[in-house]
């Protein structure tokens, strides 16, 4: 990480795969996370520990999780819902638990079938359980706040209540808080205004990424907007598969390989061999041909003479 700028972390596993009809075999999906993680990638999402009858696309994640450990230096990551989710990821040797805290509560009650008070009580069962851990073992614990640039059912939503929920996290004792525009809402001037404020109440080091979505065009501005004001972690999905089941339109993650290649023809390091990272593309869309994947990049080819920043 050291010689890293700007870290991605690939969400291609869990928020990709959750959202399309598919169901990708284990094989196909350990063969993704080893090829990415060859091509440099430096975090992968896994999965989620949700329930098989919910997102069957996900019910093997423990058996992904604990292939993706035996990866040298990739931090594994997965989503879980609740503190059963959480012992399960536990169990499993998740290096990163991220829970999904909807700034709208219509969008929490849908997603994961809880009020904000409720997620709150399960946020801090989950730190008290990481916490009886030896402190060697404990896995990052980063609580997303879910929806924090606008819900596609409850419509704009309260810059104070995402604060509100980042501050009350933050007081229970997680890691840190990550901003997820879940829908496509938000633009490089809420981004930045919301990142600052969090900043101010809650502690810089409190909150170094955000999720972004693609749906309205506006994936890549924000990202450059999160690098600009000094966020060092973005999510992409590769060929951009996924968005949220519960959240009406909300397709469209960032291109993992649009935005590798805005980073380093900018001259930031991202540690990946992008070349390499689009022959990855090739692997996935073999597993899934029913399936469509964006991007640029990938359609353009890299430019004559491309250098990038990692590697030089």
């Amino acid at each position: 990480m050291t010689n890293i700028d700007i870290e991605i972390s690939e969400v291609g596993p869990r928020d990709g795969l959750q959202s399309i009809k598919t169901i990708m075999s284990t094989e196909d999906k350990k063969a993704w996370i080893a090829a990415e993680a060859a091509a440099g990638v430096p975090e992968i999402e896994v999965g989620s520990f949700v329930p098989p009858s919910v997102i069957p696309q996900l019910a093997d994640t423990a058996e992904v999780v604990a292939y993706a450990r035996t990866i040298p230096g990739l931090a594994v990551a997965a989503l879980v819902p609740n503190l059963r989710g959480a012992e399960n990821a536990i169990a499993a040797g998740a290096h990163k638990i991220s829970i999904p805290l909807s700034v709208s509560e219509t969008h929490s009650l849908k997603n994961v079938k809880r009020s904000h008070v409720q997620m709150l009580e399960e946020i801090d069962l989950i730190v008290q359980r990481i916490r009886e851990l030896p402190e060697g073992e404990r896995p990052k614990f980063e609580v997303g706040l879910s929806t924090a640039f606008g819900c596609t059912i409850e419509g704009p939503v309260s810059e104070d209540l995402v604060v509100q929920l980042a501050v009350k996290a933050v007081a229970l004792g997680v890691d840190e808080v990550g901003l997820s525009d879940t829908t496509g809402y938000g633009n490089p001037a809420q981004l930045k205004r919301l990142t600052k404020r969090i900043w101010e109440n809650c502690g810089r080091e409190k909150l170094n990424g955000v999720h972004l979505h693609n749906t309205r065009g506006q994936g890549l501005a924000n990202a450059l907007a999160a690098v600009d004001i000094g966020l060092t972690t973005i999510d992409s999905s590769l060929g951009g598969i996924g968005g949220c089941p519960f959240a009406p339109g909300a397709s469209g993650n960032i291109v993992t390989e649009d935005l590798v290649f805005m980073l380093e023809a900018m001259g930031l390091k991202t540690g990946i061999d992008i070349e390499k990272l689009l022959a990855v593309r090739e692997l996935v869309q073999k597993a899934l041909p029913e399936e469509e994947m964006y991007g640029f990049t990938p359609e353009a080819g890299l430019p004559k003479g491309f250098v990038a920043a990692t590697g030089s």
